[in-house]
């Protein structure tokens, strides 16, 4: 099994150690707050001068308790109040209002890392695009399973024929939202703010996405059951979701996601020589569990959680900012994921197969 493992290196993607992107944060939300910001502080090429609120007062009372130069409300930001303080936008405010601060990103010149989904729906995420595309700005959708290094390592194995043929995968990702976050007003709930649904939006694209990474494959055709049985979740279609994608080259893939359900995260690969799992696989402290020649090994990473990938993203943006290097996963990468995402819902509503392309 070794010889599959020795030619590993963490951070295969990094070109530069020179240099600092100073960002603006929007959204101050517990995952901005408490994973966003640290994982900056921890980075090797980043540093936060801006903070963007709904209200100035709570945007320049968190600056003051990180350090940060800068705290400004959104109108703020659409005015342009310290652009001269930072470099580079890290949206991370709920789906449906991604699309107003990319714009004005957009509109001042800075490249943009905008959280995944990218926003409510395929019509606003192409409006999205478009706009960094006119402007001429970077846009880097915030798959931080892609930088992660089980799941980097993960795709070296792939790619260097550890699974054979891929033949099969397996994907689920829940969590008891309600549990962790007990309000049922919050915006995920809320699909004028969250979208198509809930699941498969939130959890659902972790599977979807990491796939399309470590395969390099898109599905063509999907099917899906989706439904919602507890009362808190009787605005949205989606509390408990099951697909099926056909991806391309006749690999088959089974996913489940659930925000109201025991925590579990795994991604399992089949192919015709060998297994690649990653268990837990989304929610941080990614673990590698490999399987073939009737031998099997497991791969740890030390205290590598959500703010560890974070860190890890905001330093390939970085590095790509600064070299002006093509960054992946960018807005058109991040559109297939909605487009897939819209596609579900419809199966789901036809109780039909959707075809993604012909």
């Amino acid at each position: 099994m070794h010889e599959w493992l020795d030619s590993y290196e963490a951070r295969d993607w990094q070109t530069t150690g020179e240099g600092t992107v100073r960002y603006a944060l929007v959204g101050l939300g517990w995952w901005t707050t408490d994973v966003a910001l640290p994982a900056i502080e921890g980075s090797d090429l980043g540093e936060t001068t801006v903070l963007v609120s709904g209200s100035a007062a709570k945007a320049e009372r968190i600056a003051s308790e990180h350090g940060v130069e800068h705290g400004t409300d959104y109108d703020g930001f659409h005015d342009g109040d310290h652009e001269g303080a930072y470099d580079a936008v890290y949206v991370g405010t709920p789906n449906a209002t991604h699309l107003e601060f990319v714009e004005s990103a957009a509109e001042l010149g800075k490249p943009v890392i905008c959280e995944k989904p990218m926003e409510a729906t395929v019509e606003r995420a192409e409006r999205m695009v478009e706009a960094c595309e006119s402007a001429g700005v970077p846009l880097m959708v915030a798959y931080r399973m892609q930088t992660d290094p089980a799941v980097r390592r993960a795709r070296e194995l792939v790619e260097s024929g550890f699974l054979g043929e891929p033949v099969s995968v397996y994907g689920n990702n829940s969590q008891p939202l309600l549990e962790m976050i007990p309000n049922e007003d919050q915006w995920r709930l809320d699909p004028d703010l969250t979208g198509y649904g809930t699941s498969v939006m939130d959890l659902g694209i972790y599977s979807i996405n990491t796939t399309r990474f470590l395969l390099r494959r898109d599905p063509i055709a999907v099917q899906s059951r989706l439904s919602s049985v507890g009362e808190p979740f009787d605005d949205v279609p989606d509390e408990r979701s099951s697909f099926l994608l056909a991806l391309e080259d006749d690999v088959h893939m089974v996913s489940t996601a659930s925000q109201n359900g025991y925590e579990d995260t795994r991604l399992q690969l089949t192919g015709t020589e060998g297994r690649i799992e990653l268990r837990p696989a989304f929610h941080g402290e990614c673990s590698l569990h490999l399987a073939r020649d009737d031998r099997s090994v497991s791969i740890e990473h030390d205290a590598f959680g959500a703010e560890e990938e974070m860190r890890e993203e905001f330093d390939y943006f970085a590095d790509r900012v600064l070299t002006g290097a093509e960054i992946h996963p960018d807005g058109n990468h991040g559109l297939t994921d909605m487009r897939i995402v819209r596609a579900i819902h419809r199966a789901g509503e036809r109780d039909a197969s959707v075809r993604l392309r012909e």
